[in-house]
């Protein structure tokens, strides 16, 4: 008998990446090309655009592009420095995994609500929501499903309710991503500004989309402990709750053990680098002229006899940081959770290792989008693509243009799965094009992110949905099932928010 042959699968985001900077080279012999003034910034000056001379890729010119992507050419950046940012921020999470610090902690959170389920339930979706949003946070919440499913269970509550606290808490943190460097800080870098710029508004927009999630939990998790049966997954009641809650061995469910001393350091330590890091990124003198305060204690520090040499006159003041700060500032913590821990420095280095090697494909991935910037900057097509957005965009207001980009960026996210990859290899358009319609880089950084979170709650391809929903027993059309009313109300209110937020 002949084995049934395999299922189609999606291909990988390489695969996609790689398909594109084909498809664009070829477009580089059909589009004409074209070229734009720019200001002493580097940035476009509207109206400027002129033709000239094509210059159409080859073979050569494709295969070199992702290299160029890395490395950067004369028309395009290299995404090295984004890049090591990745690898470095991956050791530092090695590290601190290695610890077992942020398991235990959640585990330890647990215990102690035990019996307060119900508080539980918007400590810990906030929790997992500022992971999503600082570094985030996705995969490693799989570990903490079979954990909550027993607690869950056990008060009256169903698998579904546990498998949200840490997926839709993660991903929507992820959706409203404040310094996510695998989303804000990618597509940042890519436009040119600030991780920190617009800031305040996306703080606003956490704040917002983490409440009406946890609400949604809330509203579902009391309607099923009061009618059970009205449970979506009441079919495989009784035996989640022999599989999950019942424990003939008389193990503890693993329920985790309360942090230890040096666990509570390295905590205290994980947050601090995080705030630093969120504080170091905001331009705080753009934002009011009158606070200097981290400029003054700078040119302070500097000055002080062997203290400011010691610390090194080259460091620049919190608020002016970018990539090259923030990656050292992960790297020094790192090093400060090894002497917190007294791990040995072979454990350190693996760790380390290890936590670089679980985001490499991340880091190649940015390269490799990049190199569809650097196909489209060297057949000189990116203007002419830019020309045509500001002739079709006239009198397009900033309300609709971010409107119709956060719309745009949905079927994209299914497209290209990695939120880098996608803002690598779209942010060096969508942003220019923003400019035409008035809409500040930082605000189509947000459509992005939040359309990419969005599709990130449902999609099949995503290993945090798919291992979550398997871990808990429940398919993927019960959890769209469960999720549309959700997913309506955040379509609906950041559509909403995305234009208030081009009037300011």
């Amino acid at each position: 008998m002949q084995e049934a042959k395999s299922k189609w699968h999606m291909p990988s985001a390489f695969t996609i990446l790689f398909i594109l900077i084909i498809l664009v080279a070829i477009l580089t012999w059909i589009i004409p090309a074209g070229e734009y003034a720019t200001n002493k910034a580097g940035n476009i000056i509207a109206g400027t655009y002129r033709s000239r001379s094509s210059s159409p890729q080859g073979l050569w010119d494709i295969f070199e592009a992702p290299i160029n992507g890395m490395v950067g050419t004369d028309s395009t950046d290299g995404a090295i420095s984004v890049s090591l940012f990745i690898l470095v921020i991956g050791g530092f999470l090695g590290v601190v995994n290695k610890t077992k610090t942020l398991d235990d902690g959640i585990g330890s959170a647990v215990t102690k609500y035990a019996g307060r389920e119900k508080i539980l339930i918007p400590f810990l979706m906030t929790l997992f929501a500022i992971g999503g949003s600082t570094f985030g946070m996705g995969e490693e919440t799989i570990a903490f499903v079979p954990i909550l499913i027993p607690v869950m269970l056990s008060v009256g509550y169903d698998t579904l309710t546990a498998i949200s606290i840490s997926l839709i808490g993660s991903q929507i943190g992820c959706m409203a991503s404040t310094i996510n460097p695998f989303a804000t800080g990618v597509a940042s870098e890519t436009i040119h500004i600030s991780p920190g710029a617009g800031m305040v508004p996306r703080l606003i927009f956490f704040v917002c989309t983490v409440i009406i999630a946890i609400a949604y939990v809330m509203h579902y998790a009391a309607k099923i402990k009061k009618n059970p049966d009205q449970s979506l997954v009441f079919d495989r009641h009784q035996k989640d709750l022999e599989e999950f809650v019942k424990n003939d061995d008389g193990e503890d469910s693993g329920v985790a053990k309360s942090l230890s001393g040096k666990q509570r350091a390295v905590l205290i330590a994980f947050i601090l680098t995080f705030v630093v890091m969120i504080v170091s990124l905001i331009p705080w003198s753009s934002l009011n002229s009158s606070w200097t305060m981290f400029d003054s204690f700078n040119k302070w520090l500097i000055k002080v006899p062997f203290l400011g040499a010691l610390v090194g006159k080259d460091i620049l003041p919190l608020g002016d940081w970018y990539f090259v700060e923030i990656t050292t500032l992960l790297f020094i913590a790192s090093v400060i959770v090894m002497f917190i821990f007294h791990m040995s420095e072979a454990d350190y280095i693996d760790a380390f290792m290890n936590g670089m090697k679980d985001l490499l494909d991340v880091a190649i991935i940015v390269a490799v989008a990049r190199g569809i910037q650097v196909v489209m900057n060297n057949g000189y097509i990116t203007a002419t693509v830019l020309h045509a957005g500001e002739v079709g965009l006239h009198g397009l207001s900033s309300a609709v243009f971010i409107i119709l980009t956060y719309i745009f960026y949905i079927p994209m996210s299914f497209l290209i799965p990695s939120s880098s990859g996608l803002a690598a290899a779209t942010m060096g358009i969508m942003g220019p094009i923003g400019k035409f319609s008035g809409v500040a880089g930082s605000l189509v950084v947000t459509a992005y992110q939040s359309a990419s979170g969005f599709v990130n709650l449902i999609t099949p391809t995503s290993a945090i949905v798919m291992g979550s929903l398997a871990i808990g027993h429940v398919n993927i059309v019960t959890w769209l099932k469960y999720m549309w009313k959700l997913l309506a109300i955040l379509f609906v209110f950041t559509c909403v928010f995305l234009a208030i937020a081009t009037m300011f």
